[in-house]
Order: C-alpha cells, then sequence, then structure tokens
C-alpha cells in the first residue's frame, strides 16, 4: 500500500511540475503580435507619419507593400519592431539609418555632381541607388565609381539607364500640341483646325460637329469656348462624355510660351485667384503662357518660378474671374477630381497626365532624389518613378486617386521603351507659392452643372455653351443629343438645362460630372465608356 501510495504521489507531483512547465508557454501564445493591416494609401501614410513621430531617428525610411496593402516600416532593433508590429505594419530591421542615408546622399551631391547623373533613397532596399544614363562614361564614370566606392556596397547601389536624362519641356513648333495618346486638350481635331483650336466653332460645336471639332472648328475649341468645353453637340464628336471634359484647361492640357511646349499641372487658388503649377524649367522658358500655339487665347503670367536646385511655377490666370476646374485630364474627353495634396510614398501606385502622351501608370520608387540634367541644372528632392514621359509632359500632372502628388520635371526614356522619370512634389510646390489645390469651388465652379465654369453650362466657357448649352444655371451635359446646334438656346435637345433627359448631372452623377462622364448617356457625348483612361488610382 505505502509503495501504491508513493506511486500515486509521485505521478501527481509530475503531472503538477508538467503544468507548471505547460502553463507560461500557453500564455506566452497569446501574445503573438497581430497580423499586419490592410490599409488604404492614404492611411498607411497617416499610420507612418505616426510611428515615426514616436520613433524618431530610430526608423529608417518606409513604403507600401501593395500588393498585400501593408505598411513596412524600417527599424533598427528588435525591440522597435515589436512596438511597429503591434500598430499594425510590418517592422524590418535594417542595418542603414536613414541619418546614415541622408548624409550619403550628401557625399554624391559633393564629391559625384557628374552630368547625366541621379540618385534617390530606396527605402525596399535600405540602400541610395545611384543611376548613370548613357552619357556617362570614360572620365565621369570613374568619378562616379570613386565616389560610390569610398561608401561601401552596403549603402549604395550603381545602376545603368538606357537613355540620357533631361528635361521633358517640347518645341511649340513641333505642331505636336494637344496630341495625346490618351486623349489630351485636342481630341482627334478635325478638318483646318489648329491644335488648339480655330475657326469660328467652339469645341463643343453646332450642326454636326461633335466635341473635336468639325470643319474650321478648333479640335481644343475656338472662339469664346473653353479649352475642352465639355459636352459635344451634334451626333457626339470625339470625347463628348457630357460633363466629362472640363470647361478650361486642366492637369495635362497643353500650354505654349514662346517656343516651348509643357503641360499644365494642377489649378490653384492663390488668396482666392486662380492659377496653375507647372514645371519651374517652363516657367523660365516664358513670362506668359497661352492655351494654343499662335497665342490667340492667353493663358496666364508667371507669378513665381524656381529651377533649378527645385522645379515648380506658379502661373496666375490673366482673368481674375476665371474658375477653372481641380481636376486632371484622363483621355477619351474625361476628367478626373482632384481634391487634395498628398506626400509620396516608395510603393505608390500613381498616374500620369501630359500634353504629349496622353495618360500613364506606375509606381514611385524612390524619394528625395537628385538629377543631373547637364548644364548646371541640379534639381534636389525629386520624387522617382517608372512612369514614362516624352518632351511636351513638363509640368503636367502626377497624382494617385483624387490627390495630387507631383509636377512632372524629366527623366529618360520614352513610353516605347520605358524609362525613369522625376517629379517635383507638389506639397513643396504649395507650401512654396502659398497656393491651395482646386480652382473656383473644385467640380464645374460656378453654378454650372457638371463640366461647367463660371455660369455656363457644360457645353462651354464664358456666356455661352459652345454647343448650345444656355446659361446660368442650366445642367451639366448640355449640348446632348441628336444634330442640336449652337442657335438652339435650350440644351441641344429641345429639353432646357439637361442635356440628354438628365437634368444637371450629365452622366446620371449631379454637380460632378468627372466621376462617371458620358456613362450610359449617349446623348451627352455618346461614351460608353465610364470614366475612360481614369485607371485604378489609389489613395
Amino acid at each position: 500500500m505505502n509503495k501504491r501510495t508513493g506511486a500515486i504521489a509521485g505521478a501527481a507531483a509530475a503531472a503538477i511540475a508538467a503544468a507548471a512547465i505547460l502553463l507560461p508557454n500557453a500564455n506566452a501564445s497569446t501574445d503573438q503580435p497581430a497580423a499586419p493591416k490592410t490599409l488604404s494609401a492614404h492611411t498607411a501614410t497617416q499610420l507612418a507619419a505616426s510611428l515615426k513621430a514616436d520613433l524618431g531617428d530610430k526608423t529608417a525610411g518606409w513604403y507600401l507593400d501593395s500588393a498585400n496593402g501593408h505598411l513596412v516600416m524600417n527599424v533598427l532593433s528588435a525591440d522597435d519592431a515589436k512596438s511597429v508590429a503591434a500598430q499594425g505594419a510590418v517592422a524590418k530591421v535594417v542595418h542603414n539609418s536613414m541619418t546614415a542615408l541622408k548624409a550619403g546622399a550628401q557625399t554624391l551631391r559633393d564629391s559625384a555632381s557628374v552630368p547625366g547623373t541621379a540618385w534617390s533613397i530606396d527605402p525596399k532596399t535600405n540602400k541610395i541607388v545611384v543611376l548613370a544614363d548613357r552619357t556617362v562614361t570614360g572620365a565621369k564614370m570613374a568619378q562616379l565609381n570613386k565616389a560610390t566606392s569610398g561608401m561601401g556596397s552596403g549603402m549604395v547601389t550603381v545602376k545603368r539607364s538606357q537613355g540620357e536624362f533631361k528635361r521633358y519641356d517640347g518645341e511649340s513648333a513641333s505642331g505636336a500640341a494637344g496630341s495625346a495618346a490618351g486623349g489630351g486638350q485636342a481630341a482627334g481635331g478635325a478638318g483646318d483646325a489648329g491644335a488648339a483650336g480655330g475657326g469660328d466653332a467652339g469645341a463643343a460645336g453646332g450642326g454636326d460637329a461633335g466635341a473635336a471639332g468639325g470643319g474650321d472648328a478648333g479640335a481644343a475649341g475656338g472662339g469664346d469656348g473653353g479649352q475642352a468645353a465639355g459636352g459635344a453637340g451634334g451626333d457626339g464628336g470625339a470625347g463628348g462624355g457630357g460633363g466629362g471634359q472640363a470647361a478650361g484647361p486642366v492637369g495635362g492640357s497643353a500650354i505654349f510660351g514662346g517656343n516651348a511646349r509643357c503641360s499644365l499641372g494642377f489649378n490653384v487658388t492663390v488668396k482666392g485667384a486662380p492659377a496653375f503649377l507647372t514645371a519651374g524649367h517652363c516657367g523660365n522658358d516664358s513670362k506668359t503662357w497661352t492655351a494654343d500655339q499662335g497665342g490667340s487665347q492667353p493663358l496666364g503670367t508667371v507669378a513665381d518660378s524656381k529651377f533649378p536646385k527645385t522645379d515648380f511655377a506658379l502661373v496666375k490666370y490673366d482673368d481674375a474671374g476665371a474658375k477653372p476646374e481641380s481636376a486632371v485630364d484622363v483621355g477619351n474627353g474625361s476628367t478626373k477630381q482632384i481634391t487634395k495634396a498628398a506626400e509620396a510614398a516608395v510603393g505608390m501606385k500613381v498616374q500620369r497626365s501630359g500634353s504629349t502622351t496622353g495618360l500613364h501608370d506606375g509606381t514611385v520608387t524612390g524619394l528625395d532624389a537628385t538629377v543631373n540634367y547637364g548644364n548646371g541644372d541640379i534639381v534636389n528632392g525629386l520624387i522617382q518613378t517608372d512612369v514614362c514621359a516624352e518632351p511636351g509632359d513638363s509640368g503636367g500632372a502626377m497624382f494617385s486617386g483624387d490627390s495630387a502628388v507631383g509636377l512632372t520635371s524629366g527623366g529618360s526614356g520614352d513610353c516605347t521603351s520605358g524609362g525613369e522619370t522625376f517629379f517635383q512634389p507638389v506639397t513643396d510646390a504649395l507650401k512654396a507659392t502659398g497656393a491651395e489645390i482646386g480652382a473656383g469651388g473644385g467640380a464645374g465652379g460656378g453654378d454650372a452643372g457638371a463640366g461647367g465654369a463660371g455660369d455656363a453650362a457644360a457645353g462651354g466657357a464664358g456666356d455661352a455653351g459652345a454647343g448650345g448649352a444656355g446659361a446660368g444655371d442650366a445642367g451639366a451635359g448640355s449640348a446632348g443629343a441628336g444634330d442640336a446646334g449652337a442657335g438652339d438656346s435650350g440644351a441641344g435637345a429641345q429639353d432646357p438645362g439637361t442635356g440628354a433627359q438628365d437634368p444637371g448631372a450629365g452622366a446620371q452623377d449631379p454637380g460632378t460630372g468627372a466621376q462617371d462622364p458620358g456613362a450610359q448617356d449617349p446623348g451627352a457625348g455618346g461614351s460608353s465608356d465610364p470614366g475612360a483612361g481614369s485607371g485604378d488610382g489609389l489613395n
């Protein structure tokens, strides 16, 4: 009995001891970090700013894992990684601090200022990535190698670019104005029209002429019509989309100054006055800018221009009463509303609109980039991307969703072979000029419906809609159906203020006209592709 009792007691003691070992481990399993949160680009940016404020110098940059919707934050220790993971981000322990990376970038500025080179901080690799274009050979390449080899392979990576770094302003004499692949300003101009308009007919055209104009009609609006006056008269010309087109120049529109052709970036206001942002090297090209190559449609005068070092210009509209739409041309006569500005982030999906190549998309690949265009033209603090661009696209809008992100500066390659591009951050330009995103009420301005300007209806600008849209509070998308001409003051379809039996909307979207331009409304330009060319957009 004693032996049996002792055996039982021993077994019980062993069980208690085992439980004492297992229980702490069981409790520990509940302390595992939560899975990373799936975040929008905007929310990820906010979380990154919060984590950076908390950790200070203990962070080393961050980026968006857009495939999974995760924020990846670089940190310098395992302890910091735990605090990052607890907030729902992915923590990555790296070697190079942001302080060290910025010091390395400064070393390159001081000792490797070679024309045809560019570099940026890449948080994905935790390194400085240096690009050398095809002109960097011989002594120039030796100078670059000497500077980078002293920094070590753990700090810097050198790559070759197949193209040549250059600014993307174009020659106005090329006649390429508005020939954007994605629609651009001159959406399929017809007849004897100049690219930015001519003749007496407005863009919305009367009779059988559509938005692209017919006969002598200007492709992007002539007479008193706006640059891309929304709504099409007649049988629905190119880019019809009632209310989907802007009544004046928007982001990506062609602008002309002297012998230069550039692109408008974003419409803004400065102390309530209308203005727009474009590239600084464009602002240096000419003091005054027009909407057409011939100079008959004046737009504005440069109020501030900064290039090199940075690359932005502020152009104030000559017409102080102008109410340009806060939007970007996304092709096929459609526009995308822009409501705010946002900081760029590596991994952010972006789109770019320019007057030469139209709409293209891609991803932010580097921040705080420096590019040396040669002849002393060195620009710092840029956003690097893989979005293509070509001459004439300079100053054009780079955006993510409804957020303004950058102004096209330059790069290498083209939209056939691809390449690298650099953009001036919009947030820096706004801060420096005191400008604010938006002008004249955003989606249309004044009392106009979608795509309108001032008090004009969507078919035009000034006092009357080019396609007979009427004035005052007439709805967007007017001048809609049939062969109605400019002489039909109601709406072009005997339905005052409607356009196509859709009062004040133009495309089943009252007061906007850019979110769903021309959709399911053949009278309003005949588009059956809502939001054509708008891409996916983020943030």
